[in-house]
């Protein structure tokens, strides 16, 4: 496992994600994104990123070198009823998989979830990407269902997997 460090994004980080983030979405196998995004798009989300919300970034220890993020939002903003809801993404670069940067992107965004006063996480995975969605499991995701035909992406449908997390002391 490599040697890493996570700490809270920042816009100054908008074109280390924008790297990582848009090969992911050319691959066209692995997000439901299909659309590239630029640097000042990031950077202008980053700079609007909801207090509640979390984002942190995953750094290579040797070099510093940014390798996945992990970015969660409150559910919905029109009812305090879901104020407990955060909906969170996950991504690593294509070339850092399986080198333990989503375990360590998990442990500091569930505690930082946890102080933040969130009970339940939730998202959606690719119903054909089985690696993400084991990760989640490992992090104790449970399976809620199928959202089918949810996303179209190069003109095929694909259903998306809906999965939740439940923080004990709930």
């Amino acid at each position: 496992m490599t040697s890493l460090l996570t700490r809270a994004a920042c816009p100054d980080d908008a074109a280390a994600i924008v790297g990582i983030l848009n090969p992911i979405i050319e691959a066209g196998t692995f997000t439901a994104f299909d659309t590239p995004f630029s640097v000042d798009a990031e950077r202008e989300y980053l700079t609007s990123f909801p207090a509640r919300g979390v984002f942190q970034v995953a750094l290579r220890a040797s070099d510093r070198q940014m390798v996945g993020f992990q970015s969660m939002e409150p559910f919905a903003n029109f009812t305090r009823a879901f104020d407990h809801v955060g909906v969170l993404g996950t991504y690593v670069a294509l070339a850092s998989r399986r080198q333990g940067v989503a375990t360590r992107l998990f442990e500091a965004t569930l505690a930082e979830a946890r102080e933040k006063g969130y009970g339940k996480i939730f998202t959606y995975v690719r119903a054909d990407n089985a690696a993400a969605l084991r990760v989640y499991q490992r992090h104790g995701f449970s399976i809620v269902g199928t959202a089918r035909r949810h996303a179209r992406i190069g003109g095929r449908y694909i259903d998306e997997i809906v999965i939740e997390k439940i923080f004990e002391n709930e």
